[in-house]
């Protein structure tokens, strides 16, 4: 019987859904964060469940060869990019080894899941930064990330998978925070002004985005504060205060209200640009997003009169990429600021054949079915990490479109997801990509084709 604090060597026999190494005692599957398949290791039990456990790592006794020293200083305690301890292209076939064992437990049998396409240089690629700003244990403030598993705020030394531009406007607003005597969020009273510090840049365009999440309206800094942070940073384009006086996980608040600029900002993906505002979704590699989004535009071609559907379509991105190979497009996104901005992206475009709307795709598609009396030929759809509810899919297996784009962010979902609609459709080839390298993300297109 396994107990807590207990050492043990261990062979770490695979590698998980989240990166972690798996190791067996008495049957029973150990998960150790930060082992590699192939190690030997000498393990303490962290947390005995009824049928698995949790280790960590005492001492490296056989390393494995895809082993790599990070240069990452804050590696061991964030949790943010979990494999920097694995060398990137060992990640990608940990990634394809995920997307597969989630199709084999879903179907019970295997799908052609293609190599991972990977990043040519893997490092500074978020566009988005949000860090979390608080108090110490010591009541001082303090900005960085979330340690791994907690909501204790580390401070960030250097972080290797944000835009260095970012993070360094970050730190000076920081600084201007500190200097200012400005109180920070204390999640414990539920008190102080400032909550997140979120950095959006437009890799292409060079514009960035400032917002400052506050927890109440005592951020009486405006002038100094723009004349400060522009004077070091000529490239910021807008300012916003955000304001989340929530109790609540959720980074940003309804209220926004700009201070500086126009209150968004454009970049360019593929030969199309896009608005982009606090609120909006964004893909946050835009790098891999274009690989993405090529990738699912091969699998259509262009003929008179056929319609397609964006589902979960964000500021319109797919449907923006996809309008050149329909006579029209509807896009449906339940967040509404999003709405506005991909109706905005479609005439920056000039962009005729698409049009938008705001609601639930479940209760908004069936009303623009019928309205436009039509029949979509193509579906493509981006859910959430959730995946598809179950109104969705049978609203999808009801409409026999010719074929469906899955984008996935989430390979446990997209397996349940395409075990569902594999009634009415074939299964086509699962192209992952890697979008998040470093960390166990990863997103897949699938095609799948009307029986």
């Amino acid at each position: 019987m396994l107990k807590k604090n207990e050492i043990y060597e261990v062979d770490i026999i695979d590698n998980g859904y989240q990166g972690e190494g798996i190791a067996k005692i008495d049957n029973m599957p150990i998960f150790i964060q930060g082992a590699i398949a192939g190690e030997r290791l000498e393990i303490k039990i962290l947390k005995v469940q009824s049928s698995f456990a949790y280790g960590k790592i005492i001492k490296i006794i056989k390393p494995s060869t895809e082993r790599v020293e990070t240069e990452c200083k804050d590696y061991n305690r964030c949790g943010g990019c979990n494999l920097r301890h694995v060398k990137y292209e060992e990640t990608l076939k940990i990634k394809k080894a995920t997307v597969q064992n989630c199709i084999y437990k879903s179907f019970g049998q295997e799908l052609e899941v293609k190599d991972v396409i990977g990043m040519k240089t893997p490092m500074f690629y978020r566009n988005k930064l949000q860090y979390p700003v608080g108090v110490d244990k010591e009541n001082m403030p303090v900005m960085g990330i979330y340690a791994s598993r907690s909501h204790n705020i580390i401070p960030v030394h250097k972080c290797y998978i944000q835009n260095e531009t970012c993070e360094e406007i970050a730190r000076d607003i920081f600084e201007f925070v500190k200097n200012n005597d400005i109180s920070t969020y204390n999640e414990e009273t539920l008190k102080g002004t400032v909550r997140h510090i979120v950095v959006k840049i437009g890799v292409k365009t060079n514009e960035i985005l400032v917002t400052l999440v506050l927890n109440d309206k005592n951020f009486k800094y405006d002038e100094k504060f723009i004349k400060f942070i522009t004077l070091k940073h000529p490239n910021i384009k807008t300012i916003v205060k955000n304001y989340n006086m929530k109790n609540t996980n959720v980074i940003l608040g309804k209220e926004n209200e700009v201070i500086y600029g126009d209150g968004y900002i454009y970049d360019i993906l593929g030969e199309y640009k896009f608005k982009i505002s606090p609120l909006s979704f964004y893909q946050v590699n835009p790098v891999q997003t274009e690989i993405l989004y090529n990738t699912a535009m091969k699998h259509v071609q262009k003929e008179e009169g056929k319609i397609a559907l964006d589902l979960y379509c964000g500021i319109g991105t797919i449907g923006i990429f996809a309008s050149r190979y329909f006579e029209k497009v509807y896009g449906i996104e339940i967040v509404e600021e999003a709405i506005a901005n991909a109706k905005e992206n479609a005439k920056i475009n000039n962009i005729g054949n698409i049009e938008f709307y705001a609601g639930d795709v479940e209760k908004v598609l069936p009303k623009i079915l019928e309205k436009e009396n039509i029949k979509p030929n193509t579906i493509f759809v981006d859910p959430p990490r959730k995946g598809l509810d179950n109104n969705t899919i049978q609203l999808l297996n009801s409409l026999e479109a010719e074929n469906i784009i899955y984008i996935s962010c989430n390979p446990a979902t997209l397996a349940r997801d395409l075990k569902l609609l594999s009634e009415k459709y074939e299964i086509g080839e699962v192209q992952p990509v890697d979008m998040f390298p470093y960390t166990s993300h990863v997103e897949c297109v699938t095609v799948l084709q009307l029986i």
